[in-house]
């Protein structure tokens, strides 16, 4: 008898046309998960209010966050929105917020890709900087102003990773080149987080928590996109993967 997948809970975005209210994320992440991590995923709704977070963490195995189109709103880490800070996904912010910190608490594997990085840094008390590519000293780490996606996802520019850390382990380098797609980025670097890689010009590219116990990983670069081609994307998802399955074995135990 097959052995039962690994189940890593993906929060939904929540995006209204049609007519309809749809709660979605984009298959990359999903392929992904399946085809890498050797996960399910198992999408989960922006209805924080209709459900307990803590009986959805019993239930699965590992904690995904997506990146997105929106952002999240500064009000959570004390900024006045302004139109630079748009658009927002409220019922996004709640849910993940809770599934953070509650992941954390309870050592369920975490890994947060984008906007799922700038969420943990802010749902641990960090900050975020917006239009950093108006920053003086900071390169532009939007996407290349091009509709197909292999140009957009494109991997262009080298990070630093530090020397011994959590990172480090998975990829097995001190630089590797990534992607970038994000006009904000890490400001105030929340009490708890371990600073991973960094950008030449200074952005945090990627963070772990302090004292997990069990993975728990942001990276601002989309490695989902090149999971299946590029060995740093697919090492990250391959350790995530594993870190769930011993998760799952250990709750068996």
């Amino acid at each position: 008898m097959p052995a039962a997948p690994i189940l890593v809970a993906v929060p939904a975005d929540v995006r209204d046309f049609d007519n309809y209210r749809w709660h979605a994320t984009p298959d990359t992440y999903l392929k992904a998960l399946t085809r890498v991590a050797e996960a399910l995923p198992i999408i989960v709704p922006a209805l924080s209010n209709e459900f307990e977070i803590a009986v959805l963490l019993d239930r699965v195995d590992g904690l995904m966050l997506t990146g997105s189109a929106s952002n999240v709103h500064p009000d959570r880490y004390g900024v006045p929105p302004s139109q630079a800070h748009e658009p927002f996904d409220p019922d996004r912010d709640r849910l993940t917020e809770a599934l953070i910190r509650g992941a954390i608490g309870k050592g369920v594997p975490l890994l947060c890709i984008c906007r799922g990085h700038q969420e943990l840094n802010v749902a641990l008390g960090g900050t975020l900087a917006t239009e950093i590519q108006e920053i003086e000293g900071r390169m532009d780490h939007r996407a290349m102003p091009n509709k197909e996606q292999r140009e957009r996802f494109a991997i262009r520019h080298p990070v630093s990773v530090t020397p011994g850390g959590m990172l480090a382990g998975i990829v097995g380098a001190h630089e590797i080149e990534v992607n970038s797609v994000h006009r904000q980025a890490i400001d105030r670097l929340a009490e708890g987080l371990t600073v991973e890689a960094t950008a030449s010009d200074g952005t945090i590219e990627a963070v772990s928590v302090e004292g997990a116990r069990a993975f728990a990983l942001g990276v601002q670069w989309h490695p989902e996109y090149w999971a299946e081609t590029d060995a740093a994307s697919a090492a990250i998802f391959e350790a995530f993967g594993e870190a769930c399955r011993d998760y799952a074995a250990g709750r068996g135990r």
